[in-house]
């Protein structure tokens, strides 16, 4: 028997554990999927947005996976930090993968960052989707104008639901306290800005017409910046092929900038989406962030961009930023701090350049955080195929006969998958008490007591 844990029950995690029982070479495989949370399923509960219902029916996928009769998830277990040590989770099984993703945002790097108003993409996430890390009250949505920075597939998710409704978000999971902040909010523009052209944005083009769709907000597209991208030109019959997601978005905006989308009756919101903004500074005012400073930049024809010497002033009482990911260090594992990651060799983690037996790596830790939520899967066979290849020799490592037991030895209180049922249940009673669908549960305390049987 080949006794693997798996750090991280997000896709990467779930995919590594999967393509685990899947395998026939090594026929007895016995998958333990650990999470510092006790509720799996990582960024597709806890980063998805609420209103993206598609996404995250990947949930009953993930799920069948976790049910297999040779995996065995087990929630509520941290490792690394204040958690278990790797070391010590390495004496209980043959072989450990880390799928541990990209936790935190890369910071813009510029003067009034820290500013009160001033906050990453994930945190505002995290509030919106009950993550019970998030900080209670962190978000009131008093501010008229909000400028997210960034225009990727998260800054599109987050203007999106500021441009929402509540009534709009009422039939999905937002956790209670949330929607009833959304129902009062004062947020009336909402300005996303990318330092780039709209040729090197990052959404995908599914992501972009949504905001066109939102019955409550009017969409706004300066022609003289799309101008500005040479791409812009291409869409144009007769120009030079461009990838498929370029043209395609160019040809949503270049609609947009000529013929903006008919908002509904009584909207209330504008999203304007501005080019060529490199944010320099966050200005302040009484004590808090009061808007963005930016410099101009134009195309430095090599796929960069240069500063014009000319500046302009967004006023907002909010910021979010959102530019990308990165991976933290894992106490008692290597990392590469250039890269966010985890040194590796086909997803073997390497200790000064050398192969670490039994420790192994998958998913945004691995590569970093680039693809989508389906690249975690050739990524996770890359690194099974490895860790197979290996199994002589990990099985002739020692490991427990029941590392449950191990561990609540230790004096940790795993939540199982029927603990994990149990949560579902109290959410959608909850739900059903407040005349909604199922409904999370935001914190830590209501999530163990509802593990364990009680309600939230």
């Amino acid at each position: 028997m080949l006794r693997v844990a798996v750090v991280g029950s997000g896709p990467s995690g779930i995919y590594t554990a999967q393509a685990l029982v899947a395998q026939t070479l090594v026929p007895d495989v016995r998958v333990h999927v650990l999470d510092r949370l006790p509720c799996p399923y990582g960024l597709v509960r806890y980063g998805v947005a609420p209103d993206h219902e598609k996404i995250k029916s990947l949930q009953r996928s993930l799920r069948t996976v976790l049910e297999h009769e040779r995996v065995t998830f087990v929630g509520n277990v941290a490792v690394g930090g204040d958690g278990l040590p790797p070391e010590r989770l390495g004496e209980l099984y043959h072989a450990v993968v880390y799928c541990v993703g990209a936790a935190t945002d890369r910071p813009l790097g510029i003067p009034g960052e820290d500013l009160p108003g001033s906050h990453s993409a994930t945190e505002f996430v995290s509030w919106y989707s009950a993550h019970p890390d998030a900080t209670d009250g962190l978000f009131a949505l008093r501010a008229r104008s909000v400028v997210v920075i960034g225009v990727g597939n998260v800054a599109v998710d987050v203007a999106r639901i500021l441009a929402r409704g509540a009534d709009e978000l009422r039939p999905t999971d937002v956790p209670q306290p949330a929607l009833g902040v959304l129902a009062g909010s004062r947020v009336r523009e909402v300005h996303m800005a990318g330092r780039r052209g709209p040729s090197q944005a990052r959404f995908t083009t599914k992501e972009l017409r949504e905001l066109g769709g939102l019955p409550g907000a009017r969409i706004v597209v300066d022609p003289a910046e799309l101008a500005l991208d040479p791409a812009y030109a291409g869409t144009e019959p007769g120009s030079p092929p461009l990838p498929a997601l370029v043209r395609r978005n160019l040809d949503v905006l270049r609609g947009w900038a000529v013929s903006p989308p008919a908002p509904g009756p009584g909207a209330a919101r504008t999203i304007g989406l501005r080019f060529f903004l490199r944010p320099v500074e966050l200005l302040e005012r009484g004590g808090r962030v009061a808007g963005v400073r930016f410099a101009r930049t134009v195309p430095d024809g090599s796929g960069g961009v240069r500063d014009t010497g000319a500046y302009e002033d967004i006023g907002a009482g909010l910021v979010l930023r959102a530019v990308g990911y990165r991976g933290m260090p894992l106490p008692g594992l290597p990392f590469d701090a250039a890269h966010g990651t985890v040194p590796h060799r086909a997803g073997r983690v390497l200790r000064d350049g050398v192969d670490s037996p039994g420790e192994y790596v998958a998913g945004w830790i691995k590569r970093g955080p680039t693809g989508v939520i389906g690249s975690n899967r050739s990524c996770a066979k890359e690194t099974v195929a490895s860790l197979i290849e290996d199994a002589a020799v990990l099985t002739g490592r020692p490991s427990a006969a029941d590392p449950l037991a191990v561990l609540r030895s230790w004096g940790l209180r795993p939540v199982e998958w029927d603990g994990w049922l149990s949560i579902e249940r109290a959410e959608a009673a909850l739900g059903r008490s407040l005349g909604r669908g199922p409904v999370k549960i935001p914190d830590w305390p209501g999530l163990l007591d509802a593990a364990r049987g009680g309600t939230p």
